[in-house]
């Protein structure tokens, strides 16, 4: 007589007296209970701290610190822009027929990336120790330390550095674009300049953008570097602030928070680029 009942050889079917023990997670139960105890600790270790965080608010608001924090803004986005411009400037040249080109390019990344920020920044604000004056014969003749100010120093230090590191980036961006869209924009008959700006580029910036904005973030912080050739940005201001009132920690807090606000913009703003330019692809 046939059964009723098809067995799938697991030996447990039509049992009702099974009881279903769920998995338990202890590793990441202990893992929280750890890290909620450091934070514990680390808020009760701060609030027993001397630090008169009543006198932060007023420090995060000082006149020095909002030029500060406008000068720190200032010198990012504009080193930050002229990087851009370079660096794709530079990665052309990279991708040239012109062996010279590419060799230039590859010199220029070659040296600005290996030099570290601080001296490339010294080495700009010092400059008129080597050269009294800088001039283009019958256009122009000024002095180097009128032209090569603390923000001028900064400025170059800071674009030219990251200028070499953008060029990698664009390089690495425009590989990534399939060499069969540029011989289709061809077909039809685009110069390269017009293949570049609408057929390569909008795919590249897909590559281009996180890193770039990772960049600008490091950007932003790394104007504090300027502050040892007395650029007033905002370590700078908040030192300023506490050689008159010796509240170190304060004004220094003060700042920590400037440089999150600052940040924290800057990460929504690559947020929404990303996502414009990763419309084609994203699901």
């Amino acid at each position: 007589m046939a059964s009723d009942r098809v067995s799938t050889g697991t030996g447990t079917e039509g049992r009702d007296d099974l009881v279903v023990v769920p998995l338990r997670h202890w590793g990441r139960w202990v893992g929280a209970v750890v890290l909620l105890a450091l934070l514990g600790a680390l808020g009760w270790a701060l609030a027993g701290a001397q630090i008169d965080y009543a006198a932060v608010p007023g420090f995060f608001t000082h006149e020095i610190m909002l030029r500060g924090l406008a000068n720190t803004v200032v010198l990012a986005v504009v080193a930050q822009a002229g990087a851009i411009v370079l660096g794709v400037g530079i990665a052309l040249l990279r991708r040239s027929a012109n062996p010279v080109a590419r060799w230039f390019a590859a010199g220029y990344v070659w040296l600005f990336r290996g030099l570290p920020v601080l001296l490339q920044i010294l080495l700009w604000f010092n400059l008129a120790l080597v050269f009294d004056t800088i001039s283009i014969p019958m256009v122009l003749e000024v002095r180097t330390n009128m032209l090569i100010t603390a923000f001028v120093a900064a400025l170059l230090g800071l674009g030219l550095n990251e200028s070499a590191y953008m060029a990698e980036i664009v390089r690495a961006g425009l590989n990534s674009v399939d060499h069969g869209q540029v011989e289709a924009a061809k077909a039809i008959g685009m110069t390269p300049a017009t293949t570049l700006r609408r057929v390569v580029l909008p795919q590249a910036m897909r590559v281009i953008i996180p890193p770039t904005g990772n960049n600008f973030i490091n950007m932003l912080k790394g104007t504090s570097m300027a502050s040892v050739i007395g650029f007033l940005e905002l370590i700078h201001a908040a030192n300023n602030i506490a050689s008159h009132n010796l509240q170190i920690m304060e004004t220094l807090l003060a700042a920590a928070a400037w440089y999150m606000v600052v940040v924290s913009a800057a990460s929504v703003g690559q947020h929404f680029l990303e996502r414009a330019y990763g419309k084609g692809v994203a699901r």
